[in-house]
Order: structure tokens, then C-alpha cells, then sequence
């Protein structure tokens, strides 16, 4: 997997729109279907957050959070990737493969999708259900500029009329 180094702060703000699957359960599988049923118009530089409510009901209940937890297929995944999005944010925990006996990163099939696709992955993002899912809007994800780290904390916020 090729990993990027420096990350430039473009990359992660912008327009951004909200695909609505609150309606979702449990272990749902986030598939094509569910982002082609909502009609999107995702433009190449968009920011895509895929709300499911998922963090704002069991955040801090381990394991459920992690075990039951809808999850992105990496089919939907490379959708999302091949719409144009520059950002993909989740608020559930993405991969499936976390619940499996012996999983390693290696078996984190929506972070390589996502990230070799170019874009930036964002998760366990909460409060979706505060942003409009009718409009875009502008999206900030600020982060925390680490040396040699794959990943680093950010602090999500929107700007809404």
C-alpha cells in the first residue's frame, strides 16, 4: 500500500454533502444500492459523510459499537471513490473485517479502497444527524500534523447557513 506523506489542508475541507442511511441496522452492509437509491449529485472535489447514527447511539458501548456495526462494502467504497469524492467520512466503524477472529490491518479492505483511490478516510465521526442532508454545505477537518503516522485526530466541524 502506498501511504502519503504529507497531506495538504485542501484536501480536507470543502463542499461536502451527507448521504441519510440513519434508517439502517445493525450489521448493515452499506452497499452500491444504498448510495445509488439516494440520488446524489457527488462532483469531483466533494467531501461524502455517510451518516448512519451509528456513533451518537453506541459510542462507549464495546463491543457492540465495533461488533454490530454497520460497515461500507468495498464495492460502495470505490463508488464513492470513483464519484469524485476527495473525503469519505463514516459515522460507524467501516470495515467489516474488525470482528473477525485474527484480523490484522492487512485485512482493512475499505482503508486501501479508499485511500489508494486517492481520497481521505475519515471515522468515527458523530453529530451527522446535526447537518442538513438536502444541501451542501462547507466542511472542515483539521488535523493534527504528525511526523512518520498513518492517521491522525481531527476535529470535524461544518458551516451551515
Amino acid at each position: 500500500m502506498r501511504l502519503q506523506v504529507d497531506v495538504e489542508l485542501e484536501r480536507v475541507f470543502g463542499d461536502a454533502l451527507v448521504i441519510d442511511l440513519s434508517h439502517v441496522d445493525a450489521n448493515h452492509a452499506i452497499s452500491v444500492q444504498d448510495l445509488e437509491k439516494k440520488d446524489l449529485n457527488i462532483q469531483k472535489g466533494d467531501i461524502v459523510l455517510v451518516r448512519t447514527d451509528w456513533t451518537e447511539r453506541h459510542w462507549g458501548n464495546f463491543p457492540t459499537y465495533y461488533m454490530e456495526s454497520p460497515y461500507c462494502t468495498p464495492e460502495a467504497a470505490q463508488w464513492l471513490v470513483d464519484a469524485g469524492a476527495k473525503a469519505i467520512g463514516f459515522d460507524c466503524f467501516s470495515e467489516y473485517c474488525a470482528r473477525l477472529p485474527d484480523f490484522t490491518s492487512e485485512d482493512f479492505i475499505i482503508h486501501k479502497v479508499i485511500l489508494e483511490g486517492g481520497s481521505i478516510l475519515m471515522q468515527q465521526m458523530t453529530n451527522l444527524s446535526n447537518v442538513p442532508v438536502d444541501q451542501k454545505f462547507k466542511f472542515f477537518a483539521p488535523f493534527v500534523k504528525l511526523r512518520g503516522a498513518e492517521g491522525s485526530p481531527a476535529r470535524f466541524f461544518a458551516i451551515l447557513d
